[in-house]
């Protein structure tokens, strides 16, 4: 049985395969000008496209590996797991709600002398946004709420007290180009301070931009920065970065393989130092 751990190596083991060109025969025999599609009609490029778009009408389930290094006293290398499915709604000829949920799957190093857990699930944060179902001059937009659901397993993954607050993401998309950016903030409903502190205010944005070549390639940089206005010392994680993927076909399924890697210009305390993410995504 492969265990759970080894699934963001098996991640980059089939990134690096889709990305090396060992495609399966469907996609290999799509001519340069990208006609490979899906059932829709979607070419790989556009299914890329709607994908790097956080509120693009496409379901999806991606898994996000991302390691992580020189985490803790210990320096030692951290794996989290997230799944997060995109259910988008279509409300109206005009309007959807798209959904996109995350829960993080941890595995932690040697945290000694700090208390720590092996393993465990983190909170869970879910996000609806309601976008306009077609872009004005190539510019879309999606405001909504954020929750954060507390699935931590442990008071070292995480806050045991429900958390809300409100998001946005703004798109640009022209050409090969897909760029914006997410924001959110998420307060905790109650909790205490301390050494098990369960009171957040968590801040994140995700500037992105992407550039596609055709027959489903792409160059990508999708750097997380996040802020803990309630954590003492630096508050702020700000990664450098960016990778590479492809959209290709296993069977008559669409797949998204990315590859990627980002240094913590600035991170707090037993932050970690660079992390490596992998991603696939089945596309529905």
């Amino acid at each position: 049985m492969i265990s759970l751990k080894k699934i963001p190596l098996l991640a980059a083991i089939l990134a690096t395969t889709a990305l090396a060109g060992l495609a399966p025969a469907q996609a290999q025999q799509a001519p340069a000008a990208d006609k490979t599609a899906d059932s829709s009609g979607d070419s790989a490029s556009d299914l890329a496209k709607k994908l790097q778009n956080p509120i693009g009408d496409l379901y999806s389930f991606p898994f996000q590996g991302n390691t992580n290094f020189g985490v803790g006293p210990r320096s030692g290398t951290q794996e989290i797991l997230n799944v997060q499915p995109v259910i988008p709604f279509h409300v109206s000829d005009d309007w959807n709600i798209i959904t996109r949920t995350i829960l993080p799957l941890v595995w932690n190093p040697d945290m000694s002398p700090l208390p720590g857990t092996a393993f465990g699930t983190a909170p869970t944060t879910f996000s609806a946004f309601l976008s306009p179902r077609n872009p004005t001059n190539g510019w879309l937009w999606g405001v909504g709420p954020v929750v954060q659901i507390p699935t931590a397993t442990s008071p070292t993954l995480g806050s045991s007290v429900w958390g809300g607050g409100a998001t946005g993401v703004l798109v640009y998309m022209k050409g090969p180009w897909v760029a914006g950016v997410l924001v959110n903030n998420v307060w905790s409903l109650g909790g205490n301070n301390g050494l098990f502190a369960t009171r957040y205010n968590n801040f994140l944005t995700q500037p992105f931009v992407n550039y596609n070549f055709g027959a489903g390639w792409y160059l990508t940089s999708s750097p997380i920065v996040t802020a803990n206005w309630e954590t003492p010392g630096t508050k702020w994680t700000v990664p450098i970065g960016g990778g590479a993927g492809r959209v290709v076909k296993i069977g008559k399924l669409p797949v998204n393989f990315m590859v990627g890697a980002y240094y913590n210009l600035v991170r707090p305390e037993y932050g970690a130092d660079w992390q490596l993410r992998t991603q696939v995504t089945f596309i529905f």
